[in-house]
């Protein structure tokens, strides 16, 4: 692999870097990019998150330590590394990359310099990589100028999302050569281990705690305040690490489900958020899981100190009474668990909602219907509800429970659920016409014989 003549200085990323133990950074992005570039089945993952298609003919390369010719300010400013994509002929896609490791984060009047320094060379786009959590990889965990954002694009990896998508890939077989799975496991394996500095989200903001107190003192907040935006944003960066957290004890990619407008602008997001944080000191989120039976709803009330965790599905239209549908959710739940579970049946008209815990409902199910035996539910939600009392205002234990709560109410319900499906109709059997004609002929030769038998009664008796 040769350096491009554009290059002042660098070098191809190395499986096994010769760097100092100290620079853990260096050490770790040239290990992801030497494995970018040597196993397209993971290249292909990767560059398709941040919309760049690769194919059979596709080379990417990927340098490190690059320094380009004419910069000014290569001593202060080098990038960790570079991604060169060529795909054809006649198009070449670049990137330069800065990653952080450990508890280092990125920093943004460094960014926006290498957003400068991408502009001038008309690099594409800058890549990030840290321990940072984002929504989406066109999200960024920091605020930049959008001026410097007018000709090149921004992504961002959490370190844990490039080892979320690297495990996902060993369980399948798209692997042309066996070393190409070889040196993804071996990737695997080092950023598993607890001295690289590849961590999950561990813990709330610092402002979590006193946040907690003045929602429980009835504060007044605002949606501006800077407690209140760390605290979403502390939240959303906790509600994509359980999106990967899931995705790697389901074997499936669970994604965030939010709107249009958060997914193009995460900046609305935060301020939407903080809106509702404010007037009904609740955070919650959606969580698509691949072929369940509904998202779940992750939600947490901060005056209450609880986490629910939920998902809804329709009654099956088929079943009239209002006890055959409660046994049919019942059924579907027969071998979950049923501490902390609840069932709730949602009725039509102004029918309040019924509810109970799935323990009981198993002893009495009729605990769940109405007085009106005309009414049937319409839908039921299956919710696990933790009341956290004073673990809830820790940063961390919030984190240990949250991120407990929710596997486990998949494990115990979200896998078991099935939505309902109307049964196929049946085929009507309809009379032939010849059929018919000979069924009206007996019903009219019946109809002769009886009223004969009739007139040779009568003649008897005269």
């Amino acid at each position: 692999m040769t350096i491009p003549e554009y290059l002042a200085s660098g070098e191809p990323a190395r499986l096994v870097p010769v760097t100092a133990d100290s620079n853990k950074e260096l050490r770790a992005a040239s290990i992801l990019l030497a494995t970018l570039a040597n196993v397209p089945p993971f290249a292909r993952e990767m560059m398709g998150s941040i919309g760049e298609r690769m194919g059979v003919r596709s080379n990417l390369d990927c340098f490190t330590e690059v320094v380009f010719k004419g910069d000014q300010d290569q001593s202060k400013y080098r990038p960790d590394g570079l991604i060169v994509l060529e795909s054809g002929k006649n198009r070449t896609w670049r990137c330069l990359v800065e990653a952080k490791i450990g508890r280092a984060e990125l920093d943004s009047d460094q960014i926006e310099r290498y957003l400068a320094i991408a502009k001038a060379q008309k690099i594409d786009a800058v890549l990030t990589i840290s321990n940072q959590f984002v929504a989406l990889p066109s999200h960024t965990p920091v605020a930049v100028s959008k001026v410097a954002l007018r000709s090149v694009n921004l992504f961002h990896w959490s370190w844990m999302y490039v080892l979320t998508q690297a495990m996902l890939l060993l369980t399948d077989d798209e692997f042309e050569r066996p070393e190409q799975r070889y040196i993804l496991a071996e990737m695997v394996r080092y950023f598993s281990h607890q001295s690289v500095g590849v961590s999950t989200f561990d813990r709330m903001n610092p402002e979590w705690k006193s946040l907690n107190l003045q929602i429980q003192s009835g504060a007044r907040l605002s949606k501006t305040a800077s407690d209140v935006e760390n605290t979403v944003a502390a939240w959303h960066q906790e509600v994509r690490d359980v999106c990967l957290l899931l995705t790697r004890k389901v074997g499936r990619s669970v994604s965030i489900r939010m709107s249009k407008s958060h997914s193009d602008d995460p900046a609305q997001r935060v301020r939407d958020d903080s809106a509702k944080l404010v007037e009904s000191h609740e955070l919650s989120c959606s969580l698509n899981v691949p072929d369940a039976a509904s998202p779940i709803t992750v939600s947490v009330d901060l005056q209450r100190r609880s986490v629910s965790v939920s998902m809804a599905i329709g009654a099956p239209k088929d079943k009239q009474r209002a006890s055959s549908r409660i046994n049919w959710v019942l059924r579907q739940v027969s071998k979950s668990d049923p501490n902390c579970i609840f069932v709730k049946a949602i009725w039509p008209g102004r029918t309040s909602f019924t509810q109970a815990t799935l323990r009981e409902l198993r002893e009495n199910p009729a605990l769940l219907e109405t007085d009106n035996k005309s009414l049937s539910p319409t839908q039921f939600e299956l919710l696990l509800i933790k009341d956290l009392a004073g673990k809830f205002s820790g940063p961390r234990t919030f984190i240990e429970q949250l991120e407990e709560a929710v596997p486990s109410f998949y494990e115990q319900v979200g896998q078991f659920l099935r939505a309902y499906v109307a049964p196929p109709p049946r085929v009507r059997r309809e009379a032939k016409p010849y059929e018919a004609d000979e069924a009206l002929q007996e019903v009219s030769d019946d109809a002769e014989v009886a009223s004969s038998d009739a007139t040779d009664e009568t003649q008897s008796a005269l």
